[in-house]
């Protein structure tokens, strides 16, 4: 086996979006060519209920496919085909978009206000852009989760893993999204295949991805007051993202309060991507087209 070496960590950004939600991105709106199949990652997270309540009112979605995973709080949805719904805490929405929807998400805190949730974007291949729209709503009991010998929790959201497999199925993108909890000052290996494009996003705790022969990160030596010198290891905490490299395994060393992230990898697409908002073709005159047919109202097929 050989350990995927960490190619860069990224600390998500504040940023705004839709009627004035505060998140913070962790990528997207940039060359995602590293992260391909997937465009963009937010982590809307906050306390405040000013902050998100205004939600993502009406907006078209064309070329691709958003997943919905919320912790806290619940989001309502609905769409241009009529589809309503409420996701809850635990609970997955897998939406293709593709040849066009357009969709409202209007986040509501819990009862302690709380709102917690990210939203993912898989590109889809040129031959799917233009399928038909769908949904796939899954409960947070539907979801399984593998728990090790050692502590070790890993809900399986979508892909095989040990086993077990997720309940969203047909994704064109072929993911595995795994949410892994790994206990305080744990060492785990987790498997990803080779030819994946692989990313983990730290949301609980902190750690260090290990490269192959070496801790990731380990800061310059500094003298126990003692006369000796000591090695201290760079954690990766909260609100990080890590970019891995090649290999067919990624280890982590849990800190001492745990560790918990998303772990994604997906076969890349390697195709071009035009981006403009919500929509995502392959060519600017597919994405101008777009355009048009949502200004001439003839978007929705």
């Amino acid at each position: 086996m050989s350990i995927r070496p960490v190619k860069r960590i990224i600390t998500s950004q504040p940023t705004v979006e839709g009627a004035g939600v505060k998140l913070r991105r962790a990528f997207g709106f940039g060359d995602t060519g590293d992260y391909d199949p997937f465009l963009l990652l937010d982590d809307f997270r906050n306390d405040r209920p000013d902050d998100y309540r205004a939600g993502f009112p009406w907006h078209p979605h064309r070329g691709i496919e958003t997943i919905t995973y919320v912790l806290a709080g619940s989001v309502d949805h609905g769409d241009s085909l009529g589809n309503r719904g409420n996701l809850e805490a635990g609970d997955v929405q897998w939406m293709t978009a593709g040849r066009g929807i357009l969709h409202q998400e209007m986040p509501q805190g819990d009862a302690k206000g709380r709102m917690h949730g990210f939203q993912l974007w898989a590109n889809l291949p040129s031959s799917l852009k233009m399928t038909a729209p769908r949904y796939q709503d899954v409960k947070a009991e539907e979801i399984p989760e593998v728990i090790d010998d050692d502590g070790t929790r890993v809900r399986v959201v979508c892909g095989d893993f040990y086993g077990r497999r997720g309940p969203v199925e047909g994704v064109a993108a072929d993911p595995r999204y795994l949410d892994v909890w790994v206990p305080p000052n744990r060492k785990k290996s987790l498997p990803v295949e080779l030819e994946r494009h692989a990313f983990a996003y730290v949301f609980e705790g902190s750690g260090s991805f290990r490269a192959a022969s070496k801790p990731f990160g380990v800061l310059t030596e500094k003298t126990d007051g003692n006369g000796g010198e000591t090695m201290q290891r760079e954690q990766t905490g909260n609100r990080s993202l890590v970019l891995f490299d090649s290999g067919d395994e990624v280890t982590v060393q849990a800190g001492e309060q745990g560790i918990r992230f998303l772990l994604v990898s997906g076969k890349p697409i390697r195709e071009p991507v035009a981006w403009y908002g919500p929509i995502v073709m392959n060519t600017k005159a597919e994405l101008q087209q777009a355009f048009d047919e949502l200004h001439a109202g003839t978007f929705i097929r």
